[in-house]
């Protein structure tokens, strides 16, 4: 058997794209894999130019690419992660993808003549099953690591992840003498609503809080839920003035707020505590004691308002 029917035979039996062009562009082989997929018999593209057959390629890229592989006499790769798919090959496979199209990995070859370089030999893989597993599979993890950030209640962040961006916020503030600000708050008589309206409607108000405080905000700012019906709040690149505004916003909103839960219409009030970072706050929980105290100072005062760590920095020295 002569080396080029051998050859022939091989590519029209395995299960693996085989596109062979010469150095125009223009196609030599098309395997029976490339017919079927494509929908196009050998006799009607052998001959042409790959770009007249394949319109969809991405000509300028493409040029470039087998230029490499003919300069450097090196193959190369281009797999689905980089370009879902090159050549437009409709997917065989019963299960739903984002693309109708085939997922694909392509290796170019160089085929090396008498006078040196003729032809690149391009296989191309069937990555579609691959595809769309990796692709379920990042779903999950998304949502896994969704789970690790966001309080499965509220929405917004959990605690833990909160304090990891309070503590990288508080450290760009000190390093390049920015401001940020912390707002806490929680709800006032928080228990007593439990107690009338049970977990059910207690989580309601939590849900329903959480949502419109998180229209007042801006996009770089971050929300958490630090502990049952308490919340905080960053507010990067903002002063006193600017964090007073921002939390009496939202004592007003909640505090103006009805809520309905199975016929009955809650209205609830907030306290809310306010700081801003100073050079007493050396680690970040030092900022959060000092929101958490005008919190206590405002529910000592009668709730329903907002208060300032910064005047009682005396007394929160003392403490």
């Amino acid at each position: 058997m002569k080396d080029s029917t051998f050859c022939h035979t091989i590519a029209e039996r395995i299960n693996t794209g085989v596109l062979v062009l010469d150095i125009e562009y223009n196609i030599v082989e098309f395997n029976r894999f490339m017919q079927v997929h494509a929908h196009k018999k050998q006799e009607d593209v052998v001959g042409k130019s790959v770009f007249e057959v394949f319109p969809e390629l991405p000509r300028r890229w493409f040029e470039r690419k087998l230029a490499s592989v003919i300069q450097l006499n090196s193959p190369s790769f281009c797999s689905w992660e980089q370009r879902h798919h090159l050549f437009e090959l409709p997917h065989t496979r019963p299960i739903t993808t984002d693309s109708k199209y085939m997922a694909q990995n392509c290796t170019f070859m160089p085929i090396v003549g008498e006078q040196g370089i003729s032809h690149v030999c391009i296989l191309i893989e069937d990555a579609t099953d691959v595809a769309h597993y990796q692709g379920k599979l990042n779903h999950v993890l998304d949502e896994l690591a969704r789970a690790n950030r966001i309080d499965g209640l509220t929405q917004v962040f959990n605690r833990k992840h909160w304090e990891e961006c309070l503590d990288k916020e508080f450290s760009r503030a000190r390093r390049y003498g920015h401001n940020v600000a912390l707002i806490m708050f929680d709800l006032d008589h928080f228990k007593k609503l439990n107690d009338t309206y049970g977990h059910q409607g207690g989580d309601k108000v939590l849900v329903d809080t959480a949502a419109r405080i998180k229209s007042l905000l801006r996009l770089c700012d971050q929300f958490g839920r630090y502990g049952g019906e308490e919340f905080a709040i960053i507010l990067p690149e903002t002063d006193l003035n600017g964090a007073l505004d921002v939390a009496e916003r939202i004592r007003s909103s909640i505090a103006s707020t009805v809520i309905n839960f199975q016929g009955s219409a809650i209205k609830v009030s907030t306290s809310v505590g306010v700081s801003v970072i100073d050079s007493s706050h050396q680690r970040y929980e030092d900022l959060i004691s000092s929101a958490d105290y005008a919190l206590y100072q405002a529910k000592k005062l009668g709730r329903n308002r907002v208060a300032n760590s910064h005047d009682f920095a005396t007394d929160a020295a003392l403490c």
